[in-house]
């Protein structure tokens, strides 16, 4: 598996290097930073691990460009750490967010976690009331329609889709998605139910996720 590190910093992005190269990964970094969403996309990688604060654009910014041609998960490891900014990295299509200094045991966790995830020889497809979801290029499908899906409406769904007719309670759910269930409010968990529904919607399919009120969801 080949990372790419989109890192300013040379020291962080050195210990980065390291630290996965010690893991058995195959490391590449970006040293320049003038055409980044250029360089970024010419490369062949399988995830990658970017700042936001970068010199010539922001990492949400560069996030966005990347992830309309490409769905490889993308990992912010930032200072930055407020939940703005982790809001922010959920809109942008980023697939998780680890703050420095960060735990090296967390990090490479979830760096493990979002190749698994993304691993193409895991694919099948999962049904429910006629209704697909496409665990090898994440998306949903519905009769002749079929949408893409960011990664955490993907996660949230593969969740329910495995938990059918069961309520998973909005901890639960954040905790599945971020590891942990005290660390961020609702407020970033709600904006995915409301994105993957408008989606779901569009297609058809109203109130396939449905919600049993102050308890959490369930299809």
């Amino acid at each position: 598996m080949k990372i790419l590190i989109v890192e300013d910093d040379l020291k962080i992005r050195e210990e980065l290097k390291i630290l996965l190269e010690r893991e058995g990964y195959q490391v590449e970094v970006l040293s320049s930073f003038l055409n980044t969403v250029e360089d970024i996309r010419c490369r062949d990688y399988d995830l990658l691990l970017l700042d936001i604060n970068l010199p010539d654009k922001n990492g949400f910014t560069i996030c966005k460009e990347i992830k309309k041609d490409k769905q490889t998960p993308i990992i912010f490891v930032t200072s930055r750490n407020t939940e703005e900014d982790e809001l922010n990295s959920i809109l942008s299509g980023g697939d998780d967010f680890v703050t420095k200094p960060y735990n090296k045991y967390i990090l490479l966790e979830k760096i493990g976690r979002a190749l698994k995830l993304n691993d193409p020889t895991r694919y099948k497809e999962l049904v429910v009331h006629d209704v697909i979801l496409d665990l090898h290029l994440s998306k949903i499908k519905y009769h002749d329609q079929e949408v893409e899906l960011t990664r955490n409406e993907f996660r949230i769904l593969y969740y329910l889709f495995l938990n059918v007719g069961q309520v998973l309670s909005k901890e639960k759910l954040i905790e599945y998605l971020w590891n942990d269930a005290y660390y961020l409010d609702e407020t970033i968990l709600l904006v995915n139910i409301n994105r993957l529904r408008k989606k779901l919607e569009d297609m058809g399919l109203k109130d396939f996720v449905k919600t049993k009120r102050g308890v959490g969801y369930f299809i």
